[in-house]
């Protein structure tokens, strides 16, 4: 067992919800009771963010979790100032426990005289004082490289097989994974090999920079439920537009699983008016009070993985074991049924 002392969680605004659920998952894990750090992260009158920690933190193992979600540059200033006052509280060890990496899609130059913004982050969250980054599906694994410490990218995937196991017992056979982009196959891949599923493409043709010419599908989904996969559903005009091909294509229906539910402007009226009969999202974005009333948005729970993600940090275990179905079963017993 690690020599470190106990793992003390401390949170952020961006989701208070996810962060006390990682805290119960960890308290149910460890037989003892887990609590938030008592801390305030608020505002003075011009907005700048105050931070004060209420509780000794000398010598402490500390995981901030806090995603850089929307409103992004204010919960990024967050994380950045908690870290430092963890820092400078002589707190041993910080982890960055981030659900959803903000900036991820600025991960190259795809034109002249743009900057890459997910290397800019990388190096304000390092030069914080921040030791480790846990999180959950980066937009482009290479920016785990962006980092000069430990990054442990948890996947999705995983839960999402078993999550469609479980819904769609005794319709496997029917099932057709799709991925909405070239650029995304190989995360559908993994998943389609995960439920033992056949792979779909749709491949977008652009006339000019957010404009779709034409949506063309690559293989035949005629007869199948077709499963669409990503990271990221933003104002989900292209997932809509997908799923209509589909069905036009043949499927009998389309589900889709999206990791990160930015779900904004008008994502989430798109997504109840279209042809998909459900959009499943993790909770590693505080879902608004109109995703939750969504009739045809569900939401997966991260906290066990990350409570578990958490622990093998602080104890020196694997995380890659949490990809493997034999150890997330019993992590999200209660949830899924054994297969």
């Amino acid at each position: 067992m690690s020599t470190i002392t106990e793992p003390k969680l401390i949170a952020g605004n961006a989701n208070q919800t996810l962060a006390k659920s990682i805290a119960r998952r960890m308290s149910m894990h460890r037989g003892m009771s887990v609590n938030l750090v008592d801390a305030r992260v608020e505002r003075f009158n011009d907005q700048e963010i105050f931070v004060e920690v209420f509780e000794n933190v000398r010598g402490e193992d500390m995981y901030i979790i806090q995603s850089t979600s929307n409103p992004a540059n204010d919960n990024l200033m967050e994380l950045l100032i908690m870290t430092d006052a963890l820092r400078r509280s002589s707190a041993s060890r910080i982890t960055a426990v981030i659900p959803y990496f903000g900036y991820a899609r600025q991960d190259r130059r795809a034109k002249a005289r743009t900057p890459i913004s997910a290397k800019l982050v990388a190096n304000l969250i390092t030069r914080a004082g921040v030791d480790r980054v846990l999180t959950l599906d980066l937009h482009a694994a290479q920016i785990q490289g962006f980092f000069d410490i430990p990054v442990d990218n948890l996947y999705a995937s995983p839960v999402f097989a078993l999550d469609i196991e479980h819904h769609f017992k005794g319709q496997m056979d029917d099932m057709m994974v799709v991925s909405p982009d070239v650029g995304g196959v190989a995360r559908a891949r993994e998943l389609a090999k995960r439920i033992n599923a056949p792979l779909a493409i749709v491949d977008k043709r652009r006339e000019k920079a957010g404009e779709i010419a034409g949506m063309t599908v690559i293989g035949s989904v005629e007869g199948k439920k077709c499963i669409i996969v990503d990271d990221i559903c933003d104002t989900a005009g292209t997932l809509c537009k997908a799923a209509e091909v589909l069905m036009e294509q043949g499927a009998t229906e389309v589900h889709s699983y999206i990791t990160h539910g930015v779900l904004s402007g008008p994502a989430v009226e798109r997504v109840q008016n279209s042809v998909m009969k459900s959009l499943v999202i993790t909770d590693s974005i505080e879902p608004s009070e109109a995703v939750r009333n969504a009739r045809n948005i569900r939401i997966v729970p991260t906290a066990p993985i990350f409570a578990q993600a958490i622990l093998n940090i602080w104890g020196g275990m694997s995380v890659s074991s949490l990809f493997e179905t034999d150890t997330l079963i019993p992590i999200y017993e209660g949830l899924y049924q054994r297969p």
